[in-house]
C-alpha cells in the first residue's frame, strides 16, 4: 500500500490518515480570529488574522473596568459541552441529515413571508401556535420600525420602558423564566392559514456582488482620524471607519466609541480601551451604548460560524464573559431598540398547565406551548423566512408525469438514477444525497431533461466537470447559466445544483427566489462533507424538514478509496486492502519531517510510480498556520516545482494559486505575467485579473490548500499532511472531506498517532444554529390544512 520504503509497515497498520479541521471542541476554545482554515483566502469566509499584518494594532489591551482583562473566547457555545443549537434532539436521518453535525430540531417559525394580514383581523380557532407566530412576527418587527421611526432620541441609560417595547420585553422574560408567552405575540393573527403556493418575492438583483462601495469624502476620513487619534487607536483605520458607518462616522463614534467595533478586525478590547480614552469613568462595561453593539458583534461573530441565530441564554453567557453586568438586561435592550430581532421556536406539542380538573387540563386554553428564544440579525433572519418561502412554493408544485418521463426513467444508467428521474418527474423539489459515484445520477437526469425539451441548467459549487455545467456564482451574477426572463427570474424548467451542503442561506435565497413558478429544483450533495463558508446549514436543514421527496444514492464509491471514505462516513476507520497502493500510509515524527516527505511525494514518489504529474498532485493540510500549514508547504513545494524570486508581490510565471474573489470561493489557477493593472491569472483557459491591491488578500500559492478550499473538486492524486499539532483540530467532516477528493490515490503523511480514529470515531461536525427546519416545517403544516 505504499509508494514510499517507511510506509510499507505502518500502512498495514494505520489506513489513511486525514487532515486535521477544528473539531467542537477546540472552536470551542479558540479565538475566532485565530489561524484556521476558515481564515483569509482559503474560501471560508473570515478575514485574515493579524499574524499577517491584516489587523491593526492594539488599541488599549489592557485590563480595566470597561472588559475583562482577557479577551473571552466568542464560540457561539452555550456552556461546557453545549453547542449554540443546545443539545441533539433528534438523530441523524438516515438521508444524512446531519451534514453539520448539529442537532435536527429546528423547529422554528418566523414572520409571514408574502401574505399580507389585516392589522385588525381577528384570531381564528383553527390557527395552529406555529401560524399564529409566523404571522405575529411580522407584525412585531412593523411595530419595531415604527417605533424607531417615530423616536426622536435613544432611550436614555436607566429610562423606564413602555408601551409595545414594554410588552416585548415582559414576554422575553416570562419565556425565558419558563412561563407562557405573553398574548401579544399572537392577539394579532391573521384570520385565515396561508396558502400555497403562494406567490414569488420580488426576485434579487441579477448580480449583487457587482454593487460599487461608495468611497468617503477626504473631509469624512479626516475627521474620523481626528476622533481615533484623540482615543489613542491607529489612523490608519480611519479609511476603513469611515467607510464602514458614513459620511457622519466622526460623530457616531463620539457619540459611542463602541462603534468601531463595526470594523472586522477591532476586537472588543480594543473598542473598550478607545471608549475609555474618550469618555473617561463614564465608559463603564454596563452602558447601554456598549451593551447594544456588543450584541449586535456576538451575532456577526455566530454567523461567521455558521449560525443565523443564537439562543437567548448563550447569548446572555457570551455578554457575561466580556464583562456586562447584567446580560438580560443588555439582551432585552438591544430588542427594544430593534437592533436585533427575537424569534420562538414551538419545541414539541403544547403542554397542560398543572390543573386539579382533568377537563380544565385538557382544555386548549391551558395547554402551554414550548419554546425557546433565539435572537438573530436581521439580515440572516431575511434571508433564511425568504428562502424558506421559496422552497415551499417551489415544493407546493405539482406535475403530471408523462409516459416520456417514465420511458427516460427506463433507459436511465443506473436504478438509482431511474428513481431521481421518476421523483423529479412528479415534483418541484427533490433531494438526493450520495457520495463522489452518486454524481452522475444528477447528470443523467440533465441529459434526460434536456432530451424532453426542458431548459435544464446543471450548477455546481467549483468550475470544471463538462462544458455544461455552470458555478452557482457564476450562475447568480449572470456571467454563465441561460440568463434572466423579463422578470428576473432564471430563464430554464429544471435547475440541478451539485454540492448543496455549500449553500449558504445568502446564496440560497438569491438562487431559489430566481426560481421562476412551474419550474423544478433538485438539491443534490454528498451531506458527509465539509458545510458551507457562511452562515446556515441549508441542505441538512432542507433534509431534516423532510417537506420534499428525498432520494438517497445506492451507487457506492468505487475502489479502495471509495471503501475507505464511506467508513469514514459512517464513524468507521477500516483498514482497506490496497494491492494498487492506492492508500499509502507515510508516518512522521514531527511538522518539518512532514513538510520534506509532503515536497518529496508531490515531487518524485507519486509522479513515479503512477505516472501523475506534479501540477495534478494537491496537497491538504489543516490550516494555513503553523509549521505545516499552507504557508510553510506552499513556500517548500514553490522552491521545488517553480523557484523564483517571486517578482510579482510574491509570485512568479508559472505558479499554482488559489484565487478568492469572494468569501466561499476558492478558484485553482495559474501566474502568467503582472503589470500596472495587476496579477494576471490563467483558469480554465480563461485570463482574469486581479487589481494589484487585491492580490494579497485574494491570491495566495496552491499547491497546498485547506480543506474547506478544496470541497466541491478533486484531483488524480492527493496528499494529506497532518502535523502533530494537528490532533486537536481533526473531526470525522473534515477526515471525509480531505480523503474524498483523491480521484486514483491518496498519500496521508501521518504524524497524529491515534487521534485519526478517535476523530473519525467521536468527533463529529460542529453544530450550527438556525431556524430553516422549522420555518419549513410550519409552511408546509399551514399549506396542509384546509383552507
Amino acid at each position: 500500500m505504499s509508494t514510499d520504503p517507511q510506509a510499507d509497515t505502518a500502512a498495514a497498520e494505520n489506513p489513511a490518515t486525514p487532515e486535521a479541521e477544528p473539531s467542537a471542541a477546540a472552536e470551542a476554545e479558540a479565538d475566532p480570529a485565530a489561524d484556521t482554515d476558515r481564515t483569509g483566502p482559503d474560501g471560508s469566509g473570515t478575514a485574515e488574522p493579524a499574524e499577517d499584518g491584516a489587523g491593526p494594532a492594539a488599541v488599549h489591551g489592557e485590563a480595566g473596568e470597561g472588559g475583562p482583562g482577557a479577551e473571552p473566547p466568542v464560540s457561539g457555545r452555550g456552556g461546557e459541552g453545549e453547542s449554540p443549537a443546545g443539545p441533539e434532539t433528534e438523530t441523524e436521518t438516515e438521508t444524512g441529515s446531519g451534514a453539520d453535525g448539529g442537532a435536527d430540531a429546528d423547529a422554528g417559525a418566523g414572520p409571514e413571508g408574502t401574505a399580507e394580514p389585516a392589522a385588525e383581523a381577528p384570531a381564528t380557532p383553527a390557527l395552529s401556535e406555529a401560524q399564529a407566530e409566523l404571522a405575529a412576527q411580522r407584525i412585531e418587527r412593523e411595530r419595531i420600525a415604527r417605533r424607531k421611526a417615530e423616536r426622536e432620541a435613544p432611550v436614555a441609560a436607566g429610562a423606564k420602558l413602555s408601551g409595545k417595547a414594554a410588552d416585548l420585553l415582559a414576554a422575553v422574560r416570562a419565556v425565558e423564566g419558563g412561563a407562557k408567552p405573553s398574548s401579544v405575540y399572537f392577539d394579532d393573527a391573521p384570520a385565515a392559514p396561508r396558502k400555497a403556493p403562494v406567490a414569488p418575492p420580488a426576485p434579487r438583483p441579477a448580480a449583487p456582488a457587482a454593487v460599487a462601495a461608495s468611497v468617503p469624502s477626504a473631509d469624512t476620513v479626516e475627521g474620523v482620524r481626528a476622533v481615533l487619534a484623540r482615543g489613542g487607536a491607529p489612523e490608519a483605520l480611519a479609511g476603513p471607519a469611515a467607510a464602514a458607518l458614513g459620511e457622519d462616522a466622526a460623530g457616531q463614534l463620539t457619540e459611542n466609541p463602541w462603534r468601531l467595533l463595526s470594523l472586522p478586525a477591532v476586537r472588543p478590547t480594543q473598542a473598550d480601551g478607545f471608549a475609555r480614552a474618550l469618555l473617561g469613568a463614564e465608559a463603564g462595561p454596563g452602558d447601554e451604548r456598549r451593551t447594544t453593539v456588543l450584541v449586535g458583534w456576538l451575532l456577526t461573530q455566530a454567523g461567521l460560524k455558521g449560525h443565523t441565530a443564537l439562543e437567548a441564554p448563550v447569548l446572555e453567557k457570551a455578554l457575561a464573559q466580556y464583562g456586562v453586568p447584567d446580560p438580560a438586561e443588555a439582551l432585552e435592550l438591544a430588542i427594544a431598540e430593534g437592533s436585533v430581532l427575537v424569534f420562538h421556536e414551538p419545541l414539541g406539542p403544547p403542554v397542560a398547565g398543572p390543573s386539579e380538573n382533568a377537563a380544565d387540563a385538557e382544555d386548549a386554553e391551558d395547554a402551554e406551548q414550548p419554546v425557546r428564544v433565539l435572537v438573530g440579525l436581521e439580515g440572516a433572519a431575511m434571508a433564511e423566512e425568504s428562502l424558506a418561502d421559496g422552497l415551499a412554493r417551489l415544493a407546493a408544485g405539482t406535475f403530471d408525469a408523462s409516459e416520456d418521463w417514465e420511458r427516460a426513467a427506463g433507459s436511465a444508467p443506473s436504478p438509482s438514477a431511474s428513481e431521481l428521474i421518476r421523483a423529479v418527474a412528479g415534483h418541484g423539489l427533490v433531494t438526493h444525497t450520495g457520495g463522489e459515484a452518486a454524481r452522475a445520477e444528477p447528470v443523467a437526469l440533465a441529459a434526460a431533461a434536456r432530451e424532453l425539451g426542458l431548459r435544464v441548467c446543471l450548477a455546481a459549487h467549483a468550475p470544471g466537470g463538462g462544458p455544461d455545467r455552470v458555478t452557482v456564482a457564476g450562475l447568480l451574477s449572470g456571467a454563465e447559466g441561460p440568463g434572466r426572463d423579463t422578470d428576473g427570474q432564471f430563464s430554464l424548467d429544471l435547475l440541478v445544483v451539485l454540492d448543496a451542503p455549500q449553500l449558504d442561506v445568502e446564496t440560497a435565497a438569491a438562487l431559489v427566489e430566481s426560481v421562476p413558478d412551474g419550474a423544478r429544483l433538485v438539491l443534490c450533495g454528498d451531506p458527509g462533507v465539509l458545510g458551507s463558508a457562511g452562515a446556515g446549514r441549508v441542505f441538512a436543514d432542507v433534509l431534516a424538514a423532510r417537506t420534499c421527496p428525498q432520494l438517497v444514492s445506492r451507487t457506492p464509491d468505487p475502489g479502495p478509496l471509495g471503501e475507505l471514505v464511506s467508513g469514514v462516513g459512517i464513524g468507521e476507520l477500516n483498514q482497506v486492502d490496497a494491492p494498487g497502493k492506492e492508500v499509502v500510509i507515510v508516518p512522521v515524527k514531527d511538522a518539518g519531517e512532514a513538510v520534506h516527505r509532503a515536497v518529496q511525494l508531490v515531487a518524485e514518489s507519486v509522479p513515479r510510480a503512477f505516472g501523475i504529474p506534479a501540477d495534478s498532485v494537491q496537497v491538504i493540510t489543516p490550516g494555513h498556520g503553523g509549521s505545516a500549514g499552507t504557508r510553510a508547504l506552499n513556500a517548500a513545494l514553490k522552491e521545488r516545482l517553480n523557484p523564483g524570486p517571486g517578482r510579482f508581490g510574491g509570485f512568479d510565471p508559472g505558479d499554482r494559486v488559489v484565487h478568492v474573489p469572494s468569501a466561499g470561493r476558492a478558484l485553482p489557477a495559474r501566474v502568467v505575467s503582472a503589470d500596472a493593472e495587476g496579477l494576471h491569472l490563467e483558469r480554465a483557459g480563461a485570463r482574469i485579473v486581479v487589481a494589484k491591491e487585491l492580490v494579497e488578500s485574494q491570491v495566495r500559492h496552491g499547491w497546498a490548500v485547506t480543506a474547506h478550499q478544496a470541497v466541491g473538486t478533486r484531483w488524480p492524486a492527493v496528499v494529506v499532511v497532518l502535523p502533530g499539532d494537528a490532533a486537536q483540530a481533526l473531526s470525522r467532516d473534515w477526515v471525509y472531506t480531505a480523503f474524498g477528493r483523491g480521484e486514483r490515490h491518496l498519500s496521508v503523511v501521518h504524524g497524529v498517532d491515534q487521534a485519526l480514529p478517535h476523530a473519525v470515531a467521536e468527533v463529529p461536525a460542529k453544530p450550527r444554529t438556525t431556524r430553516l427546519t422549522g420555518l419549513l416545517t410550519a409552511l408546509a403544516t399551514a399549506g396542509a390544512q384546509p383552507g
